[in-house]
């Protein structure tokens, strides 16, 4: 059964940093959970109303809190631990979902983030800023969030500056969110400030390990100690890397021994997705179209459908077909999903930018 605390004025419930295994829901009181944005910096205040729940994210996901909780009236809160938690939501389907609506808002804020950075009038912040966005969620084993807007620097900026090392850090986020879970295993940046500086050199290899290797290099190794990729997956990478440097062809050719590989699905999947991506930027258009077209057919449920939807649009563009580019511009709009997705969002614009040709 869940227990009443009593938390009197000006205490803190719980630090950001701290690992925890309860769930909090205010009965009487004022609580406020305080937070830095990670986008400007700016401080952040959100009062926790009556009867509103907070720590459920970090404490189902098992990763270190995100934000101070401030009483700043004396308070009564019900505690409860996870599996307490867990048969409480569950005979109450109101409380399923609240929470989906909460976490569906945190994955828009996330979107919104993204978005914000790439509207961003000065190239530079911009890119800087996404990365910095991605290396504070992988710091804070916030994996499946820095998953997420890693691939999205990798999108936007496949030849930035800092796409070597967003690859190496998007490699360790998956590795460490399969083998640990989010919020779990060791710090998968201690130590490695140079990392977040600069970037590696560009015959980086997931495989380096030499004692030799420059500091960034060697930063990389401690980021990926405990992470074991299969090497499937460091070809993947690897093929990545190829792509960031412009090497169209070379990466298509990697990607291709991968998707024929069969070995594992989640790797053949997005090696078949970067090929498309290797055909539109080496401006094969047609063999785009071909390519994704046999995507999907094969594969109608591919984790990134709106976005080979979108490149088909942008290959019938190139190709001067605006009635056919806009029907895929269209498609991408109907597919059920976010609607503050990366897709999403490029689809829109590149209507609007048809409507006023």
């Amino acid at each position: 059964m869940p227990k009443v605390g009593t938390y009197r004025a000006n205490s803190v419930i719980y630090f950001q940093g701290d690992q925890g295994d309860r769930v909090f829901v205010l009965q009487r009181g004022k609580v406020s959970l305080n937070y830095s944005d990670i986008e400007t910096g700016k401080p952040i205040r959100e009062i926790i109303q009556t009867g509103e729940f907070f720590g459920v994210k970090s404490s189902l996901g098992h990763y270190p809190r995100e934000e101070n909780a401030v009483v700043l009236e004396d308070a009564n809160v019900l505690t409860f631990t996870v599996p307490e938690f867990e048969a409480f939501s569950m005979s109450n389907t109101r409380i399923i979902i609240k929470m989906l609506k909460v976490f569906s808002n945190q994955l828009r804020h996330i979107h919104k983030q993204v978005e914000n950075l790439m509207e961003n009038p000065s190239a530079v912040n911009a890119e800087m800023g996404l990365f910095k966005t991605g290396e504070y969620y992988l710091r804070n084993r916030m994996y499946s969030q820095a998953r997420y807007v890693l691939s999205r620097y990798l999108t936007y900026y496949p030849t930035g500056k800092m796409a070597e090392s967003a690859g190496r850090f998007l490699e360790t986020a998956e590795a460490s969110l399969s083998r640990y879970g989010d919020g779990k295993g060791p710090a998968p940046l201690a130590g490695s400030p140079a990392a977040a500086q600069s970037a590696p050199p560009a015959n980086f290899s997931v495989d380096s390990e030499s004692p030799d290797e420059s500091p960034q290099n060697a930063s990389a190794g401690k980021a990926s100690e405990g992470a074991s990729l299969s090497d499937l997956a460091k070809d993947y990478y690897n093929a990545v890397s190829l792509f960031s440097q412009e090497k169209y062809q070379d990466a298509f050719k990697a990607l291709k021994v991968i998707a024929e590989a069969g070995d594992e699905s989640e790797y053949v999947a997005k090696a078949q997705f970067d090929m498309g991506r290797c055909l539109f930027a080496l401006g094969q258009w047609d063999l785009s179209i071909k390519h994704f077209t046999g995507i999907v057919q094969s594969a109608p449920k591919h984790p990134d459908m709106a976005d080979i939807l979108f490149i088909m649009g942008q290959s019938w563009d190139k190709k001067g077909d605006k009635v056919k580019a806009k029907a895929f511009y269209s498609k991408v709009l109907s597919m059920p999903g976010d609607e503050d997705s990366s897709a999403r969002i490029k689809a829109k614009k590149a209507l609007n930018a048809l409507a006023g040709a």
